[in-house]
């Protein structure tokens, strides 16, 4: 249920947002990075900027320098980052990211596991989605599948994308 003050913030909320996606894969290219495209096409689709685009290896060095690029863009304002979220050995993006948080956004893994768990069942415990604040930008982290992105892009990150921007530069 939307509230009358909760839908006056999102009518204030910008409409055009710069957004920079790294894909972390240690398989992945410019012709195989399938999710990475996806969350390029969802955000311009809905009237966002892709200032970058990255594909880095899942090495925590790697993915941190891609953060500090962006987060020294001005035009930057959110980061999203797909793949490497998973329990496997070379999954690391997590922690990569999890020492950058400033401050956490933790429903954003509770609902995204929460809504893969509807989709695919107890196999959604292994995701460790998560979002945050870093350096004044706002930061997602999903899986790699396309499904998984298409379900945080869909169901979380778009609908709210302009809201949480406008709460952190408040």
């Amino acid at each position: 249920m939307t509230t009358p003050i909760h839908q006056e913030h999102k009518e204030h909320a910008p409409s055009s947002i710069g957004c920079v996606v790294i894909t972390c894969s240690d398989t992945r290219t410019p012709e195989t990075d399938s999710s990475g495209r996806l969350i390029q096409k969802l955000l311009e689709g809905q009237g966002h900027t892709v200032v970058a685009s990255y594909i880095v290896r899942d090495e925590p060095e790697q993915i941190q320098f891609r953060i500090a690029q962006a987060t020294a863009n001005e035009e930057v304002q959110v980061i999203i980052v797909n793949g490497g979220t998973g329990i496997s050995r070379r999954d690391s993006t997590f922690e990569a990211l999890d020492g950058m948080l400033q401050k956490r956004l933790d429903g954003f893994g509770e609902i995204f596991r929460l809504l893969t768990y509807q989709e695919i069942g107890p196999s959604a415990i292994m995701s460790r989605a998560t979002a945050g604040i870093i350096a004044g930008r706002v930061l997602f982290s999903i899986p790699g599948s396309e499904n998984a992105v298409r379900l945080a892009m869909e169901k979380l990150i778009l609908p709210e994308l302009g809201h949480v921007v406008r709460e952190l530069t408040k």
